[in-house]
């Protein structure tokens, strides 16, 4: 079987979280091994998660007033989905 750049994006939050099953983060991994795109791919959104994490990483920190409010109120209810099984 194998897998193409499409498919694996799709695929790239369950290989990062561990979560992909054995047969199927094989199929990744030999993706990864052809394709220097996708690895691009990844490393790049994998980079982006971190400077994400940094941005927010002091919670007692006050939020530029130019944030919308909406937006905030969007991105708090879209974390409280994902914390929820």
């Amino acid at each position: 079987m194998s897998l193409t750049c499409r498919e694996f994006i799709a695929f790239l939050m369950d290989y990062i979280s561990g979560d992909l099953p054995p047969d199927q983060r094989h199929v990744f991994v030999e993706h990864l091994a052809v394709c220097p795109s996708c690895v691009n791919y990844m490393n790049t959104y994998l980079q982006a998660v971190e400077l994400g994490k940094e941005s927010f990483s002091d919670d007692e920190e006050a939020l530029p007033e130019e944030v919308p409010q909406a937006l905030v109120q969007a991105i708090l209810e879209a974390k409280r989905g994902a914390d929820e099984p």
